[in-house]
This record gives C-alpha cells, sequence and structure tokens, in this order.
C-alpha cells in the first residue's frame, strides 16, 4: 500500500537525447521516460528492414517466372530458329539440286558449306528449344528456397535490430509516480 521505488536504468548505452518526464509526474505502463541517442541504431534497422523487402521481391520475381514477356520471346526464338533451318534446307536442296543436274555448275565448296548451314540451323534450332523449356520450366526450385532461406534470414536480422532500437527509449514498467529524475540530456 506504500509503494515501492524503482530504479530504472536503460539497457543500451549512450548519451541521453531527450528527458520526457519531471519528478512528481503521475505515468502508466509503458509511458516514456527518456531516450538514448539512437543515431546508428535507427539507420541500421531501417537498412535491414529496406534489404528484407528487397529480398521478399526478388523471392515473388522467382515465384511468379516464367514471365509472360520472356516467355514470348522464347517462342518468339523458336519461330525463328525454325524459320531459319527451312531456309537453309532450301538453299541447301537447290544447291544439291544444281550439282546432281551439272556438277560443274558450283562449286563442292559452295555445296558442302549450304549442307553446313543446315547442321547449323538444327543445332540453333535445338538450342532454342532447350532455352524455352529452360524458360517454361520457371526458377529452379533450389533458387527459390534459398531466396525464401535469404528473406527469412533478413526479416529476423530487422527484428532483432528493431528490438535493440526499442530499448534505445526507455519506458516506465508499471503505473506510478515518478520520485526522481537523475539523468540529463547528454549524460
Amino acid at each position: 500500500s506504500s509503494g515501492e521505488n524503482i530504479n530504472i536504468f536503460p539497457e543500451v548505452s549512450g548519451p541521453i537525447t531527450k528527458v520526457l518526464v519531471r519528478e512528481g509526474q503521475q505515468v502508466s505502463a509503458g509511458t516514456p521516460l527518456f531516450t538514448i541517442d539512437d543515431s546508428v541504431q535507427r539507420p541500421t534497422t531501417e537498412q535491414l528492414r529496406l534489404q528484407s523487402e528487397a529480398s521478399l521481391a526478388l523471392l515473388k520475381e522467382l515465384q511468379a517466372q516464367p514471365r509472360t514477356e520472356t516467355l514470348a520471346i522464347s517462342v518468339s526464338q523458336v519461330g525463328l530458329a525454325e524459320s531459319n533451318l527451312k531456309s537453309a534446307r532450301d538453299e541447301s536442296a537447290k544447291r544439291r539440286a544444281s550439282y546432281d543436274i551439272d556438277p560443274k555448275s558450283i562449286s563442292k565448296d559452295v555445296l558442302d558449306t549450304a549442307e553446313d548451314a543446315v547442321e547449323q540451323a538444327a543445332a540453333a534450332l535445338d538450342v532454342a528449344r532447350k532455352q524455352y523449356e529452360l524458360t517454361k520450366a520457371g526458377a529452379w526450385s533450389y533458387d527459390i528456397t534459398n531466396q525464401a532461406k535469404q528473406y527469412e534470414a533478413l526479416q529476423q536480422a530487422y527484428k532483432a535490430a528493431n528490438a535493440l532500437l526499442q530499448k534505445f527509449s526507455v519506458k516506465a514498467p508499471g503505473k506510478g509516480v515518478v520520485l526522481a529524475v537523475n539523468a540529463a540530456v547528454g549524460s
């Protein structure tokens, strides 16, 4: 009934920036009593928050793959490779027909070059199709898992930094009257 004295000490060190109460003032639990310089901890906490948000954005990007636009490009690349193969085959067939009619009408080198162009176009089509399949598959599950873990780690770092930041404001542990303030700005 007569109450008790509670000495309050900050959990972090640093110069006091504001004293928010005066002697004789009634306070309730959670009332801020004074603040400590948080000029280093506040930007560190904000940096971790922003890194966490950027990590989440990358995670969502990976989960949303494939993008419609990227898939459309892959489809177009397959179409172009098919067209190039057809063109190379047509050119080779013309050269072969000419050579078969009269071997002296074109050189063997021109014929070989046309046949090599068909093989190169076929290989390019194979690459384009594989690239399309890879794009269509979206992000690799390991990349998504890795990014999810990075996001989780950054979230935890942000929460820890924010919890520490809260300690730079000393609050009343319960309802009562401030009997003495033994702190001043700068101390």
